[in-house]
């Protein structure tokens, strides 16, 4: 396994811990004949909860956009300068992005999203 695509895993550790965290706080919300029920009646989480849901979703199309790339880079006998860095990047604004977003810190959230969609963009670019 490449350093590139051990980040991909760990990223990937990070989105599964981040909906194992969402569950238990949507369980605190609600019981648990709504959980496992079909959810049509569900009524919308709000809060950490709600926060957490939103940060879970997120997580998971920033996976979807994150991959492609990693594994392009990862099948190159010498990734480009900077793959690294920018895949660490990426990790490390994703941990914040879902902290920041579950304590409810707005502007900061938007911020590592920002640096997290960055570093994403970047290795699209390296990979061309």
């Amino acid at each position: 396994m490449s350093s590139l695509t051990t980040i991909l895993a760990l990223y990937g550790i990070v989105v599964l811990v981040t909906i194992l965290i969402q569950v238990t706080a949507a369980a605190q919300k609600f019981d648990l004949s709504q959980l496992a029920g079909n959810r049509e009646s569900l009524p919308s989480l709000t809060g950490t909860a709600g926060r957490l849901d939103r940060a879970q979703a997120n997580s998971v199309v920033a996976m979807a956009l994150f991959a492609p790339p990693v594994l392009i880079l990862a099948q190159l006998p010498q990734p480009p300068a900077g793959a690294m860095f920018a895949a660490s990047t990426f990790l490390l604004a994703r941990i914040a992005y879902v902290v920041v977003y579950a304590l409810g810190i707005a502007y900061v959230r938007t911020l590592v999203w920002l640096v997290g969609f960055a570093m994403t963009f970047w290795l699209y670019f390296l990979a061309l």
